[in-house]
């Protein structure tokens, strides 16, 4: 129980980089997302223009694009604000602008999504590779010189080359271009009587940098980045060893990605990219920004109270098997809502780990008093959990784990709000029965991007939560 507890110590240090929640719903500031998102078509720039909407493939991170007090950021969302304004150079002032949506998917589906048509431009900081180009058609590079490198936690013993990688376990996603590196790798050492590396594949939801968490709370214990990655983070993570000597792709080159069928706009991104790549001005500045100095990545806190970390796992398990969850999700949720603070109060009148409204806890679903002790305050989030569960997502076509998801939604939004995305995810021919990318799309048209970002962290914190905990059972050490 200890090394299961100290393990999970470690991981809340880590988390509080990946963007804790800062409040309730905010209905501000939507994402622009419309019924177009929805649909699948594959015009090229022509069409495109006819439609007024580009959409944009990316993924969440604290580089690429990411939210931050109701506005966007990160280097491609930048540059391709620019490719915006490009497109529109010649559109009058009371012409309709043809405006960039972006729509943030998971790594796994940047090509499949693309290719079948519900995406125009993947933008991700995609490596350019054999296997990548039999599918899609790539730009020009905006950035190159991009060496993916092996990072390790600082308690492994130190390499030298890689192929004493050989019979090691290295974590990457299987769709990252380290995946088809670590291939290759594997191919030569077999050749030379050696044994293969040993490749875990990490959560498609997973970035880059949210491995590299993983690695320096030593949950990890090797993995690979690309250089420009690899050199922001060693800058935050104390627990990480970057090895700038061995190099598993050498020169690598960064593009956007688009489908074969699409000459046009490949032409008319690349005539922007002669303009606005890195070595130009305007793609010096982005750059800088976002892979030198970026002012969005903070430092992780310091170490937290082992009894009081104890004590809230040992509430989560009691509630979660009272009403039916697990409680490494309550724990996920609960880093979600306080970052774990039962002092935290918010101005909307919530309160404590779990961030509960008194009249909430006082309802007649719920029944409980005092929030403001630990408890209390845990066991009335849980019952109320399984309330919304319970009584508004009980249909049988509902899976288990969206239900979940379902009951997650309500409890930051209001069960109402999810109702009646539901009913417009089927008006869009989504299912209303399915979370992830069906009725978490008519989310964000209706709400903005606050639940669905809420969702989808915990689903994240969940997975590294897990992960530390599969780990210490088993007792690997870091090798």
């Amino acid at each position: 129980m200890r090394r299961e507890l100290a393990t999970i110590v470690c991981f809340v240090l880590v988390l509080f980089l990946v963007c804790p929640a800062r409040g309730r719903i905010n209905t501000e500031t939507p994402l622009p997302l419309g019924a177009h998102l929805s649909e699948r078509y594959t015009d090229d720039l022509d069409g495109l223009i006819k439609r007024r909407y580009v959409r944009v493939l990316t993924t969440l991170n604290k580089t690429n694009f990411f939210i931050y007090e109701g506005k966007f950021f990160g280097f491609e969302y930048s540059l391709l604000k620019e490719y915006e304004n490009f497109l529109n150079r010649n559109i009058g002032k009371k012409e309709l602008r043809i405006v960039l949506d972006f729509i943030p998917v998971t790594r796994g589906k940047l090509i499949e999504d693309l290719i079948k048509g519900y995406g125009d431009i993947s933008a991700a900081g995609l490596t350019i590779t054999p296997k990548r180009k039999r599918l899609v058609s790539f730009t020009q590079p905006y950035l190159t010189g991009i060496d993916e490198l092996v990072v390790t936690h600082k308690g492994v013993p130190t390499l030298s080359t890689k192929e004493e990688l050989s019979g090691k376990t290295v974590f990457v996603r299987k769709s990252s271009s380290y995946y088809e590196s670590l291939l290759a790798l594997n191919r030569g050492l077999r050749k030379v009587g050696k044994r293969p590396v040993r490749i875990r594949l990490a959560d498609e939801s997973l970035e880059t940098e949210d491995i590299l968490e993983m690695v320096n709370s030593g949950a990890v214990p090797i993995t690979v980045a690309d250089s420009n990655i690899a050199g922001i983070w060693a800058k935050i993570f104390p627990n990480i060893k970057v090895y700038h000597n061995i190099k598993l792709r050498e020169g690598g080159q960064i593009a956007w990605m688009v489908r074969k069928e699409n000459p046009k706009l490949r032409n008319s991104l690349n005539i922007f990219l002669r303009r606005y790549r890195k070595g130009t001005l305007l793609g010096n500045i982005y750059f800088n920004r976002y892979y030198k100095k970026n002012p969005w990545i903070k430092n992780p806190l310091s170490s937290g109270d082992f009894k009081k970390l104890s004590k809230l796992i040992t509430l989560l398990k009691k509630y979660g098997s009272q009403y039916g969850f697990d409680w490494v999700l309550l724990l996920a949720m609960a880093y979600q809502e306080s970052g774990l603070d039962q002092s935290k109060k918010n101005p909307s009148g919530a309160i404590g780990v779990m961030q509960v409204r008194p009249e909430t806890a006082r309802d007649k679903h719920v029944g409980i008093k005092n929030v403001e002790r630990l408890e209390n305050n845990i066991h009335a989030a849980v019952r109320y959990l399984a309330f919304l569960r319970d009584k508004y997502f009980s249909d049988p076509k509902i899976r288990a784990r969206d239900r979940v998801r379902f009951a997650l939604a309500a409890y930051n939004a209001g069960p109402a709000n999810i109702g009646r995305a539901r009913k417009l995810a089927r008006k869009m021919g989504l299912n209303p029965d399915r979370w992830f990318r069906n009725v978490e799309i008519a989310v964000l048209r209706i709400l903005g991007q606050e639940t669905v970002r809420y969702v989808s962290n915990i689903n994240k914190y969940y997975l590294i939560y897990r992960m530390a905990i599969e780990k210490q059972k088993a007792g690997p050490k870091l090798d």
